[in-house]
């Protein structure tokens, strides 16, 4: 499984983004993708999750302002970012958990997103 993300920028406080990965590859095998971030000096966080066939996950500090989504025709998951705010700043990672025979994480290159005024 390949993942290409892109979207990220540069962006003011209180304005929005939308993030984008497309997957590629054995994409009938992947039960989750996702989002996570690290920010400078921090380790890798969770941002979101949604499952092939279930409920969507999010950090408790972001719902409400973050919303994912997936579009299952175009192998693709989006983040919209709303309300962005300074400590939002982060290198944004696409995320997919495929089961073949055992599960395995795939991670895309990463997207830079920037709040800053």
């Amino acid at each position: 499984v390949q993942l290409q993300a892109s979207g990220g920028g540069l962006v003011q406080p209180g304005g929005s983004l939308r993030l984008s990965c497309a997957a590629s590859g054995s994409i009938s095998s992947i039960n989750v993708m996702g989002w996570y971030r690290q920010a400078p000096g921090k380790q890798r966080e969770l941002v979101a999750l949604i499952p092939s066939g279930g409920r969507t996950n999010y950090v408790d500090s972001l719902k409400g302002r973050f919303t994912i989504s997936r579009d299952n025709a175009k192998n693709t998951v989006y983040l919209q970012m709303n309300s962005l705010k300074l400590e939002n700043t982060a290198v944004y990672y696409c995320y997919a958990l495929v089961t073949v025979t055992v599960p395995k994480t795939y991670w895309g290159q990463g997207t830079q997103v920037t709040v800053s005024s």
